[in-house]
């Protein structure tokens, strides 16, 4: 069984004024989360913008994550695409980097039924038999939800060996654990929804909050694996509003207008995303300090 871990954090891609890519700022920053409760990073995922990112782009960014966490974190790809023919080739070549696995988000625009979405995850699959995958189900911005009964033919094949829900269904996710076998893992793609996805058989989260409180995001995790559902409930509340004001707008801007007040220079989002409006940049460093999260680090760079 391929374990990922409980805390997966969606790395945002850090770029300088210019708009290109800041690999030395990714390489510190891809350090200090697998030292702060990450398991894995996923590169190149939504939160790392990657619809405006080059393919070379990506390549470079996942040696220089993969690099600065060998030994001490998981790294999985983004390599997923619209295009069946593209997802394959851009798994293929990060399968030859070495990479933990690679994240495989349903096509999006073109809206394929379920039997189109599983043969495009079949394909991808087969290409490269020996690199484990897991699904991505965002179907508020895909446009199409992965259903369970789809999902479950695609656990059937061997190296397909997670999904990331991001749907907020419960019965769905519930649904979903009940027709995969168990070595079939289950992640919140919502850090707000992952209490009540453990509930149901979760494993864990690919969380953005994580960029800021990995540590406590284990803690509960931890907790509710060990029979302490009050003390995880206590850590969920807590964080709770930093969950809600996280996702105030479209994510990644937020986070990283979070990671902005910590002293990381992480630059602007790439067009047409854009900076935080400032009432709500008020509002999240409310929250920031509230938790004792403003300043609780400064990156010298």
């Amino acid at each position: 069984m391929v374990n990922f871990g409980r805390v997966l954090t969606a790395m945002i891609t850090p770029f300088r004024e210019d708009g290109s890519v800041n690999y030395d700022l990714a390489e510190q920053l891809a350090a200090h989360l697998a030292e702060n409760g990450t398991d894995t990073l996923v590169v190149c995922g939504t939160t790392g913008e990657s619809p405006t990112l080059s393919w070379d782009e990506e390549y470079q960014l996942y040696q220089v994550v993969q690099k600065a966490v060998a030994g001490k974190a998981k790294v999985i790809a983004g390599t997923g695409s619209n295009s069946t023919e593209e997802a394959i080739i851009a798994t293929q070549k990060a399968a030859k980097l070495g990479l933990d696995g690679s994240l495989q988000v349903v096509p999006y625009y073109n809206k394929p039924p379920q039997s189109g979405l599983y043969l495009h995850f079949q394909a991808i699959a087969q290409s490269s038999p020996d690199f484990p995958l897991m699904l991505y189900n965002v179907p508020s911005r895909t446009g199409q939800n992965l259903l369970p009964s789809t999902t479950a033919r695609l656990a059937e094949i061997p190296n397909i060996v997670a999904i990331k829900e991001a749907s907020g269904n419960l019965d769905q996710v519930s649904q979903t654990r009940l027709l995969t076998p168990p070595e079939f893992v289950l992640y919140s793609g919502d850090d707000s929804f992952t209490i009540a996805m453990l509930a149901v058989g979760g494993a864990g989260v690919v969380s953005v909050a994580s960029h800021l409180v990995g540590k406590e995001l284990q803690q509960m995790i931890r907790a509710f694996e060990a029979g302490q559902a009050k003390v995880a409930t206590e850590v969920h509340l807590r964080l709770f509003p930093l969950f809600k004001v996280l996702f105030s707008t479209t994510n990644p801007i937020p986070i990283k207008a979070a990671l902005k007040l910590q002293g990381w220079d992480v630059g602007s989002p790439r067009s047409p995303l854009c900076d935080l409006p400032s009432e709500l940049k008020k509002e999240l460093e409310d929250v920031l300090v509230e938790l004792s999260l403003k300043e609780s680090f400064s990156n010298s760079n």
